[in-house]
């Protein structure tokens, strides 16, 4: 006797947060994050972490959206940490500081590894905090007035979330160490040289070529721009052979989501089923009497 096995329904979405320093557009499979601080460059209040670090939360946990755009308001992208805010001690002691730190790590990490393909588009200031979201996103669009770096070591400062880690694995050590000892202001045509970002474009194409990318990558296989996206960053972080695990395993499941699941030496049994069912015959359970004492002595 055969029998069905259908997955339960995807849970729905859960309502979205509301914001007071963030702009959230949703524009069907598209979401559109804008750091909304203006009038001072987009800074990245303790306000505006907690409110992008939720909205990219929400974004984990939905699956109705497929392309995410992180960009900034008033003609900028972002200043990063907002210092004024950080000279009144709003950050606390060492203790209290580590662990806002550790917040933002995990904000970073989260966005880096949506299940979505996440483009920043940037435009003016993209520096600190700032140029640490768009390490941590999967494409980025700069206009060619971009100014891009990471200054923190003039403010006697040292970066926190991605600044000298994920950046040393974007372009490598040596340049890491020029942009942040240095503390230099880039062109945008400049990162691109170094790889962190992709495209330079006219301030006045931006939007137009976000949408064509984004346009672009939603006529893929969605599947399959997931599990390349998973592959490509955890085998960036792996050994040779342990990354190549990653893509034998990955073409494997690749052939079980196009229709090619069945191997002939791997039973149908299923577990739960027999476990739930109580039935003494099932090969589940004879396997289990069978092993379950053996070499235990």
């Amino acid at each position: 006797m055969s029998t069905t096995h259908n997955p339960p329904p995807l849970a729905a979405d859960a309502p979205m947060p509301t914001f007071q320093h963030l702009l959230f557009e949703d524009q069907g499979k598209i979401a559109r994050l804008t750091l909304n601080r203006p009038a001072v460059t987009n800074a990245l209040s303790i306000a505006l972490s907690k409110e992008f670090a939720q909205a990219v939360e929400y974004l984990r946990d939905c699956d109705r959206f497929k392309i995410v755009v992180v960009t900034g308001a008033g003609g900028n992208f972002c200043a990063g940490d907002d210092l004024t805010e950080m000279a009144t001690g709003a950050w606390g002691n060492a203790a209290q500081i580590m662990r806002r730190v550790r917040f933002y790590q995990h904000m970073a990490n989260t966005l880096e590894e949506l299940d979505k393909i996440t483009i920043a588009a940037v435009d003016g200031h993209c520096v600190g905090g700032g140029l640490e979201i768009t390490m941590a996103c999967d494409f980025v669009i700069c206009t060619e007035r971009v100014r891009w770096g990471m200054p923190e070591v003039d403010w006697g400062i040292t970066p926190g979330w991605g600044g000298t880690t994920r950046m040393a694995r974007l372009i490598g050590r040596r340049m890491t160490k020029e942009i942040n000892l240095l503390g230099s202001l880039h062109p945008a045509s400049r990162g691109v040289e170094l790889g962190l970002f992709n495209r330079v474009v006219p301030v006045s194409q931006l939007e137009t070529e976000t949408a064509r990318l984004a346009e672009l990558l939603l006529l893929k296989n969605q599947q399959g721009l997931r599990q390349l996206k998973f592959i490509i960053n955890k085998g960036a972080e792996a050994d040779l052979y342990t990354a190549q695990g990653f893509e034998a395993v990955q073409a494997g499941f690749t052939g079980a989501t196009l229709g090619s699941w069945q191997i002939g030496d791997s039973d149908s049994s299923h577990g739960w089923d027999q476990f739930k069912s109580n039935d003494p015959m099932g090969a589940i359970r004879a396997r289990r009497k069978a092993s379950k004492d053996f070499w235990v002595d």
